[in-house]
């Protein structure tokens, strides 16, 4: 894992004392040794991190392009079932329609809790 070895002072004798110049000697040692493991410990985080990312934004693209193609068949199955009711033309309009009356609904509701999380987030002082 590390390229290099540890070039520390061998352990000290009980009676023997270190001089303070071998003691940062072998302090920076220490630390020099600490900060090689730290980088090559977070080099690998990192590319962990990439590899997980991009197999997670596989797995997303991929779920949302079946969700897209459920979706697509539930509108058709819509528009088929309403069609022996009202008409396959009039289904064709219907079905449509009604979903975007939904989406305007889900965007109004979205945009209204943006505003309103806007609102909180520039407050200079916290509501009571």
């Amino acid at each position: 894992m590390l390229d290099t070895q540890a070039n520390l002072a061998p352990p000290t004798t009980e009676g023997e004392d270190l001089s303070l110049i071998e003691d940062v000697r072998l302090l920076a040692g220490e630390a020099r040794t600490y900060a090689q493991a730290e980088l090559a410990y977070q080099k690998a985080r990192a590319a962990y991190a990439g590899a997980e990312t991009r197999n997670i934004a596989i797995l997303g693209v991929g779920a949302a392009v079946l969700v897209f193609f459920a979706v697509m068949a539930l509108v058709l199955g819509a528009v088929i079932a309403v069609g022996t009711i009202i008409g396959p033309w009039l289904s064709m309009i219907a079905v449509p329609v009604a979903i975007l009356v939904a989406a305007a609904i889900m965007g109004l509701s979205a945009r209204g809790k943006v505003r309103r999380m806007m609102s909180l987030l520039r407050e200079k002082e916290p509501a009571e």
